[in-house]
């Protein structure tokens, strides 16, 4: 590892204790970086702190230490229930691995106890585990611990237990207070103690004011820490030992260069970026059929229970290929990456930087690469510009073989494959549309033919972007997909099963008059019911002298009326109908005639 250092731990001006020092050189962690040697005073010398520096650059022990030893010097110990530190994070990835990095710590202090809440368990299993063990530290993604927050009738009163709290980190700090983690993030601040330390820690810090105030800070000291040799003038945010490239390619020959350069570098360790869930779905089955003898493992947001066992195994590998989401793009420290692709571009420049970072970290070099259409190219000046990112061309390689047709092969085979490519390409078209920089991300000069064919599809899928559309470029196959069966016997059974229940519908509804079905009949005749009421009382609200039965007579009658008009119903039917008492006036059968 390269040195980046910015003197020894015995160069601060407050001596950590010999635990810490103990543990730190076990790590091997024998220089500060440079954000670490200005975080560590101030946060522990009771300032509020608001850190940015660039994504590998060492921010976790930033935190991590000032924790320790803040808790250390604590007058009154904590008991087992009392919390003294909450750190969040906006993945649980995350949170596995920061939880790993304190543990390395807490050996060396066993008066401290720590806990990891986080998703994807039982959340009674995370109560269990409190009420038994304690939670001096706590490590958790904002959902989770807003959940243990309304645990109180579990037995688990957390509110309490926080009354002690010293210290709050709140890691990648802007994503956390994005909106999407807002609600969550202000419940639970609202439960803390005002009287603390708060850290917000990220490699693209928020510049607004409003964000420290509402995360709590009281006169923060802003940290931006840039890299040695790096002019003040200059805002790039990614290492500057990393090597950023980028391939300028069709989309139906992208599949066939990132399976190349993936054959090329089968004994380094990759990290493969996809904009949306079921694209790393279809192309991670893709890839583990086509890249043999490599380890290929796929990872993204919906996924539950596994995603935590995936990630720890990675972490441990020594080379192999992550296909992920952006869910991997933040904070994550997954040792010795070598590339990091971008096959599709991420919805924002921040994101790009945070892609990137998970390469070329604490002094290491890395290179990432990614992929853009031809009408993506300015793409590369927009970076330049937004984040000062220097970008070098990397040409396609020729004489690529293509596979493609393998890949439509492996869909005709099994139906799994043909669904899994059918939504992959929905959704990718769906995350285009939405993309931040739609200036340069435009949906209607996507060539939808030439997409369609890199995503090897047997026919084009129906959806409101390709509607009126038609591709020339683009031959469907012969075959009716939808006798493309599933290779798993159980959900052919299941589907074929399903597809006997519709034929046998369709043929007892045969010429019948379709009906379609929106809600329930039961919720279709509430809301009528509900209707007929509103309508009653706001009747009765003008001041109108109509009764409730006058009202509900008056509504049968202008029904009998609109069936006459629509030939229903004969005329003697119609007189025979109404009755003499309720008959409607003159006036009130003009207005229906005027309606039509």
């Amino acid at each position: 590892m390269e040195a980046v250092c910015e003197g020894g731990w015995g160069s601060l001006p407050v001596p950590l204790s010999p635990g810490v020092l103990r543990a730190l050189r076990e790590l091997r962690f024998h220089q500060m970086t440079p954000v670490q040697s200005a975080t560590i005073p101030l946060f522990m010398s009771n300032k509020d702190v608001a850190a940015e520096a660039v994504t590998g650059s060492g921010k976790t022990l930033a935190f991590v230490i000032p924790i320790l030893e803040i808790l250390l010097r604590r007058e009154e110990k904590l008991s087992k229930m009392q919390v003294g530190a909450i750190i969040i994070t906006p993945t649980r990835e995350l949170a596995i691995q920061i939880d790993e990095v304190l543990s390395h710590f807490t050996k060396h202090f066993p008066m401290f106890s720590q806990i990891l809440l986080i998703g994807g368990r039982n959340p009674m299993e995370d109560v269990e585990k409190f009420k038994e063990q304690g939670g001096n530290i706590i490590v958790a993604t904002p959902g989770r611990l807003e959940d243990l927050f309304r645990r109180k009738a579990e037995g688990l009163d957390l509110a309490s237990c926080v009354k002690a709290l010293d210290v709050l980190v709140l890691d990648e700090a802007d994503r956390l207070l994005d909106m999407g983690f807002e609600a969550s993030l202000n419940a639970i601040l609202d439960l803390l103690p005002k009287q603390r330390r708060t850290g917000l820690f990220s490699a693209t810090q928020t510049q607004e004011l409003e964000s420290l105030v509402r995360a709590g800070l009281r006169n923060p000291v802003r940290i931006s820490v840039k890299e040695k040799g790096v002019a003040a003038s200059n805002t790039q945010k990614t290492p500057t030992r990393l090597e950023n490239f980028y391939m300028i390619c069709k989309a139906d020959e992208k599949f066939n260069q990132l399976v190349h350069f993936l054959r090329q570098h089968k004994q380094e360790k990759h990290l493969v970026f996809f904009s949306t869930c079921a694209c790393v779905e279809y192309y991670g089955k893709a890839l583990e059929s086509l890249i043999k003898q490599v380890k290929i493992m796929s990872i993204h947001g919906k996924m539950k229970h596994k995603r935590n066992k995936i990630f720890t195994e990675f972490r441990k590998l020594p080379g192999g290929i992550l296909v992920c989401t952006d869910v991997m793009a933040r904070g994550i420290d997954i040792p010795e990456v070598h590339w990091v692709l971008q096959y599709d571009p991420p919805s924002s420049a921040s994101a790009f930087v945070h892609r990137c970072g998970r390469t070329a970290r604490i002094g290491n070099v890395g290179s990432a690469l990614v992929f853009l259409l031809p009408m993506e190219e300015s793409y590369i000046n927009f970076l330049s510009i937004n984040q000062k990112c220097p970008m070098q061309e990397m040409k396609p390689q020729t004489n690529v073989l293509d596979l493609l047709p393998k890949l439509k092969s492996m869909a005709l085979a099994d139906r799994a494959v043909f669904e899994k490519g059918m939504k992959a390409f929905v959704s990718y078209v769906q995350a285009y549309a939405k993309h931040e920089c739609n200036l340069i991300f435009r949906i209607k000069d996507l060539d939808f033919a030439s997409l369609a064919r890199g995503f090897a599809l047997l026919k084009m899928p129906k959806m409101p972007e390709l509607r009126g559309k038609c591709f020339p470029d683009f031959t469907p196959v012969t075959v009716n997909t939808d006798s493309i069966s599933f290779k798993d016997k159980n959900r052919e059974k299941q589907r074929q099963k399903k597809l006997e229940e519709l034929k046998k519908e369709r043929e007892e509804n045969q010429g019948k008059k379709k009906f379609v079905k929106n809600k329930a009949w039961s919720k279709q005749k509430a809301k009528r019911e509900k209707k007929k009421k509103v309508t009653a009382k706001r009747r009765r609200e003008e001041g109108s002298d109509i009764e409730d039965e006058d009202m509900e007579e008056l509504l049968n009658d202008t029904r009998l009326l609109k069936r006459l008009k629509k030939g229903k119903i004969s005329e003697e039917e119609f007189e025979k109908k109404l009755t003499g008492n309720h008959r409607l006036k003159a006036e009130t059968v003009e207005d229906i005639d005027s309606e039509g």
